[in-house]
């Protein structure tokens, strides 16, 4: 499970949303896999403060913060770029505004994602504003990770009801479009899973759930 280290987009106050990995990460860990929580940075990872606000604060992300595990684990976050990849059947990264600051321009997430992309059998995964540590990556060809493929993320009209349209760095469906992404959405706000091969995204956090059961059914088909 990768998040951003990023506490702030520009002047605005952000993080992880919470909610996008403590809800996987209660799917992974019930499935018996074993879950190692990384960041660009390493260290601390922190959370947006709206992330933990009514409404949002969901069952799963209550018991992530009252887990001495996984909060250990959001605490003490492994650099992506320390993280053995030999080993590793799924990379899922996580969203909030943050990743717009550390997931784009990050060399080391980029490696990963392609190592992990191009290699058999193994899933990369991603959820909300997660995606946008795709616009970086390239196949073995040279050409973008996500041409051709299949794939949704945060959408322009969820993206315009936060407000945040203008402070992030680019608009992430265009951007996947733009990049030859053959992008598909639900209705905003609304679960929406996207599969084609070994990528997986989910559109926003009320996709996050889902898009963990589809990478488990997934890795169980293999």
């Amino acid at each position: 499970l990768v998040a951003t280290s990023a506490g702030s987009l520009k002047s605005h106050s952000t993080g992880l949303w919470l909610e996008e990995l403590a809800a996987p990460y209660y799917q992974f860990l019930d499935a018996g896999y074993e879950i190692i929580v990384a960041s660009p940075a390493g260290g601390p990872i922190p959370i947006d403060a709206a992330s933990l606000g009514e409404g949002f604060f969901t069952d799963d992300a209550k018991k992530f913060m009252h887990d001495a595990t996984a909060v250990g684990k959001l605490s003490h976050s492994e650099p992506i770029g320390s993280v053995d990849l030999k080993d590793v059947d799924a990379l899922f990264m996580a969203g909030g505004h943050g990743t717009c600051t550390d997931f784009i321009n990050s060399p080391d997430l980029k490696k990963a994602i392609e190592t992990v992309f191009n290699s058999d059998g193994k899933i990369v995964a991603s959820v909300c504003h997660g995606p946008m540590c795709f616009t970086d990556c390239v196949k073995p060809d040279g050409t973008p990770l996500v041409s051709g493929l299949k794939v949704t993320g945060f959408s322009n009209t969820e993206e315009e009801a936060v407000g945040l349209q203008s402070t992030v760095p680019f608009l992430l469906e265009s951007k996947l479009k733009e990049l030859g992404g053959l992008y598909e959405r639900g209705d905003d706000w609304n679960s929406k899973v996207v599969i084609d091969g070994e990528l997986i995204t989910g559109q926003n956090p009320q996709s996050s759930t889902e898009c963990a059961k589809a990478i488990i059914t997934k890795l169980g088909e293999q």
